[in-house]
């Protein structure tokens, strides 16, 4: 037997609606679409780096001496446009 509880939040306005118009599009109520948000939140492990912050390379730089980073054109060309 599933147990539910009922309990009240306050939920930003704009969130809301958009939940409400998931639910209607998919089929399906504003409790399944609160559940399953809060159950794929909680099945995150905290402390753990987000997949962006993995994505970072560290490398040791040099300064050029032909490129004054201050010449927003020089460093663009020396970027090569980018």
């Amino acid at each position: 037997m599933l147990l539910c509880m009922r309990t009240t939040l306050d939920i930003e306005d704009a969130v809301l609606a958009q939940a409400r118009t998931r639910a209607s599009r998919e089929g399906t109520t504003l409790t399944a679409i609160v559940e399953q948000a809060l159950r794929l939140f909680l099945s995150k492990r905290s402390g753990r780096p987000s997949p962006l912050a993995s994505r970072w390379v560290v490398v040791d730089g040099r300064e050029r001496p032909d490129v004054d980073i201050a010449d927003r054109d020089r460093l663009y060309d020396a970027m090569g446009g980018r």
